[in-house]
């Protein structure tokens, strides 16, 4: 209990619980029952209707969940599809109809299991005295902007949600028989010998002629094409350069400092350890006298060896948390510790031992172990410098956008105003280019999608000031546009003649390799093949794909088999099969697992099916399918 009194760290960990637990239904801002502007729902169920509100509430709650997800590989653009888009509709649907199900079969959830739920997600809000911290609840929930009874509402929908899904998916089950029949195939092993035609080999068989040239240049144009691209000048407004024109005097120093001095003040902080002998004040007075008794024996013990603190508190403390760390409570400040407690630790000096303090919980014995002392932060300059700045960006930005948007033939001017430099970009291409540092500047999609938008490129006007970070725009003009080019025949021929003369020698190395195919189906030979090697589906390492399945699909009526594989711009592979039979030793726990996941697919297929009748029995209509997320 003293360890989470005293920190913030289960507060947001609370916090994070909140944000992170599945609401089935309450996925909008707005709730099942509530009507919006009928002109602009785009579905409706149950008579309910799914406003374009609801659904861009719905992307965005998405997207935000996988941005907390993949952090900086998330790509928003993934969801800028109508595909995407229309996915989230579906889901949300899906859930409307659930909840409807819900409502008109009369799930409910009862009192003492959203109780048990609760006290289960929050163990750190029940004290040492078994009471839930209802007052620190509320203040979590009050972050969220939620009381307990709109949260209990919330979260005894989304347990009926549960159930109801649960109940679905509980019918799902796999066969024994069926998932040992499908682990068996997995498993099946084939010895296998291979023999290579590399179409390198007969490379130099090919006579390139000048009309095979000719056919591949014009056949296979757009390899040879030059892409478009663009040489621009550019000019950044960051944070750097506002900072360079920001200047702190002491005296703004000084004032800052008196207007906040908590901020810059580090406070003193004590770490102390404690034993625990827990007893209620309004506890029967022999209860009370044998808790003192059994405290004031441990003091005993204490005074006489300090050194066995640890070890007395962690066979004897009744403060759980602590006494596993033998009593430890870690560095607290002032205000962190209930009052008698931490009356008794100022007091103290490092290395003293307390008498025996009572409080609320029971009978303290107090070990002050460390002292942080109080600290002015240093170089408050560079972060006032740094909020002053912060302040003059917003009305620098304003200038910025607005002179290129008005002096739109050059940069110029908003290059001499604001003390900006010109840069130069050459072979901006529409696309990002992975070759280039994602850092730079003019490397950006935005930015790149304003350089060939229609103004910027035909009028050679500036784009507009595009952010591209938080505090950082760029506005660009275009200096010179290279259209798509092709690169003359002549330029190529060489490429040419080599792509043609190896593409040939693949072919004539099938041509081969089918030939052997034919000779070894009449007759058995292992001339030229490599030593035999034992693969299955789930022991596949070094083998070409093509081949893997090639070699599983083979029939095995009369063995040794033969089956022949063409290797894309490789060449031609044959594999000779000696051998099927099943491994000595199974993997039980992958059979269990795959078990589980055929079965999982199942439940969903189940629960798809369930949600298509719901759909019927629900009336689910789709007003504006074609509706794209952001439009009105």
């Amino acid at each position: 209990m003293f360890e989470f009194v005293r920190t913030h760290q289960r507060l947001m960990q609370f916090l994070l619980l909140l944000l992170i637990i599945p609401s089935f239904v309450l996925v909008g801002r707005q709730s099942y029952s509530s009507f919006g502007d009928s002109a602009r729902a785009v579905a409706k169920v149950a008579g309910q209707p799914i406003t374009q509100q609801d659904w861009d509430a719905a992307l965005r709650d998405q997207m935000n969940r996988m941005q907390q997800t993949h952090g900086d590989r998330f790509d928003p653009k993934m969801f800028e599809t109508p595909e995407a888009k229309q996915d989230v509709l579906d889901s949300l649907i899906r859930q409307r109809v659930l909840a409807a199900t819900a409502s008109r079969e009369l799930l409910t959830v009862p009192d003492s299991v959203l109780q048990q739920t609760i006290l289960g997600m929050f163990p750190n809000l029940v004290g040492a005295d078994g009471k839930f911290d209802r007052n620190l609840f509320n203040q979590l929930l009050a972050t969220q902007g939620m009381t307990q009874v709109s949260y209990a509402a919330r979260l005894r929908q989304d347990l009926v949600m549960q159930q109801l899904s649960g109940a679905v998916h509980a019918t799902a089950f796999t066969p024994k028989t069926v998932a040992t029949r499908l682990s068996d195939i997995g498993d099946q092993e084939r010895d296998v010998q291979e023999l290579l035609f590399k179409g390198q080999d007969y490379a130099a068989q090919v006579k390139v002629t000048d009309a095979m040239l000719q056919d591949y240049y014009t056949n296979h144009a757009k390899e040879f094409e030059i892409s478009e691209r663009i040489k621009a000048e550019y000019v950044v407004l960051d944070s750097s350069v506002v900072e360079a024109q920001v200047t702190v005097s002491d005296a703004d120093i000084k004032s800052y400092y008196d207007s906040n001095l908590t901020r810059y003040t580090t406070l003193e902080e004590r770490r102390a350890s404690h034993i625990l002998i827990a007893v209620k004040k309004a506890a029967p007075a022999a209860e009370q006298a044998a808790a003192k008794a059994k405290a004031e024996s441990l003091l005993a013990q204490v005074r006489k060896n300090p050194a066995n603190f640890a070890k007395l508190a962690k066979a004897n403390s009744q403060d759980m948390n602590s006494a596993k760390l033998g009593g430890d409570l870690g560095y607290f400040t002032s205000g962190s510790m209930i009052k008698p407690f931490e009356d008794a630790v100022v007091k103290l000096k490092q290395g003293e031992i307390s008498d025996l303090v009572q409080s609320d919980l029971g009978y303290h014995i107090i070990e002050l172990t460390a002292i942080k002392p109080a600290k002015v932060k240093a170089d408050i300059g560079t972060e006032i410098k740094k909020q002053l700045a912060a302040k003059k960006f917003a009305e620098l930005a304003e200038t910025f956008s607005n002179i290129v948007y008005e002096q739109f033939d050059s940069l110029k001017s908003v290059a001499d105003k604001m003390h900006l430099e010109i840069q130069t970009a050459d072979n901006l291409g529409r696309q990002v280019n992975p070759t280039v540092s994602p850092k730079a500047p003019f490397n950006n999609q935005k930015f790149l999608t304003a350089l060939y938008s229609a103004e910027s490129l035909k009028n050679r006007h500036n784009t507009e000031a595009v952010e591209i970070a938080p505090n950082r725009l760029i506005a660009g003009h275009v200096v010179d546009y290279k259209p798509v080019t092709k690169r003359t025949f002549g330029e190529v021929q060489a490429i040419i003649r080599d792509k043609v003369r190896r593409s040939e020698g693949v072919v004539l190395a099938k041509k081969a390799g089918q030939k052997k195919l034919a000779a070894l189906q009449a007759q058995d030979s292992t001339t030229g093949f490599s030593a035999s090697q034992t693969i299955s589906r789930v022991k596949s390492q070094g083998v070409n794909p093509l081949a893997l399945d090639a070699v599983m699909k083979a029939n095995l009526s009369k063995l040794p088999a033969f089956v022949g594989v063409e290797l894309p711009q490789q060449g031609y592979a044959l594999y000779r099969i000696g051998k099927v039979a099943q491994p000595a030793m199974l993997d039980q726990t992958r059979r269990i697992a795959e078990q589980q996941q055929i079965t999982g697919v199942l439940a969903q297929q189940e629960m798809r099916a369930y949600i298509d009748a719901l759909k019927e029995k629900t009336k689910v209509k789709i007003l504006k399918p074609a509706v794209l997320f952001g439009e009105q």
